[in-house]
């Protein structure tokens, strides 16, 4: 459901890694880019609210969108909303190169 929303608002590089080989915290991280801080802002209203009507609230909300990068934790599933400089910089995709991606949408 996270990357279908984060597809139809236009995210961008949206790729979801399955953690479950690698790690015990989380099952997916859905990672992707934002252009804008407003965006970002947008993401995450528009994430929360989808899964909030299907009854999943956040567990736990890191950064800002002015920062660059918003982390929502939904137990399972951590989303990680980007700028693209932040997104260089940290390369989440890389430090968890073990985790095997099964979606990307560009």
């Amino acid at each position: 459901m996270v990357v279908e929303v984060a597809s139809d608002k236009l995210a961008e590089d949206i790729r979801m890694l399955d953690l479950r080989p690698v790690t015990y915290f989380a099952d997916y991280f859905v990672i992707m880019s934002a252009d804008s801080s407003r965006q970002i802002e947008a993401l995450e209203e528009d994430i929360v609210k989808a899964l909030k009507e299907s009854d999943v609230r956040p567990f736990h909300r890191e950064g800002t969108s002015a920062s660059g990068w918003v982390l929502l934790d939904f137990s399972d599933v951590v989303v990680h909303i980007m700028g693209p400089e932040e997104r260089e910089f940290y390369e989440l995709e890389r430090l968890w190169f073990q985790a095997p991606q099964i979606v990307r949408v560009l």
